[in-house]
């Protein structure tokens, strides 16, 4: 999860460091900018249908956590019109880089809260059976495909003591199929160049 936030943090310091600059119209910006709404999205949707539930289960009889879950739901569909307005910048409409630095002020406001409160609460309640079925629809959606191009993107640019953290987390099959594979294929879409 944190890995995960991480990437969506530094896609969107990508994607504004470029607006800024007036380069989106780079077709890798655009590629860049299509994967992290992909990755979004897939994340929002499995913490929606699948996390979510799970915790308001668990945590029935907690009206405090109950509460939290709703503002999770709540911040999530808040993020969707500012995708949509980010979109429309890219497109050529005015004020994108204002979309932009309120997109990434609303994504870093929602995953410092759910760093904060939700995933303690997470760890809480949830029995790892909770978690794989969380990774495992996590899994499903991305696909193959997809998760060749998830692995390569969380650990894009990040120190080498978080990178073997994360890759730690994987099945040696996933670690060697992106050592020898994935990586590779990853580095030539060269997202957000310019």
């Amino acid at each position: 999860m944190y890995a995960a936030h991480d990437a969506f943090r530094r896609d969107l310091d990508r994607l504004a460091n470029v607006v800024a600059a007036g380069r989106a119209s780079s077709p890798r910006v655009r590629a860049g900018w299509a994967n992290f709404k992909h990755q979004l999205r897939i994340h929002h949707t499995v913490e929606d249908t699948v996390l979510w539930p799970r915790v308001q289960r668990a945590a029935r009889g907690m009206p405090s956590a109950l509460a939290l879950l709703r503002e999770m739901a709540e911040e999530h569909s808040g993020i969707e019109p500012l995708l949509a307005a980010v979109d429309a910048g890219l497109g050529g409409a005015a004020g994108l880089l204002e979309h932009v630095e309120a997109l990434r002020a609303a994504v870093d406001e929602h995953l410092g809260h759910e760093e904060r409160s939700a995933l303690p609460l997470v760890r809480s309640v949830l029995t790892p059976g909770d978690w794989e079925a969380f990774t495992e629809e996590i899994r499903r959606r991305q696909g193959v495909q997809g998760t060749a191009v998830f692995v390569p993107w969380v650990i894009d640019g990040i120190a080498p003591t978080e990178r073997s953290r994360f890759l730690a987390t994987l099945p040696p099959p996933v670690r060697s199929l992106n050592r020898l594979t994935w990586e590779r294929r990853y580095r030539k879409l060269r997202l957000w160049a310019v």
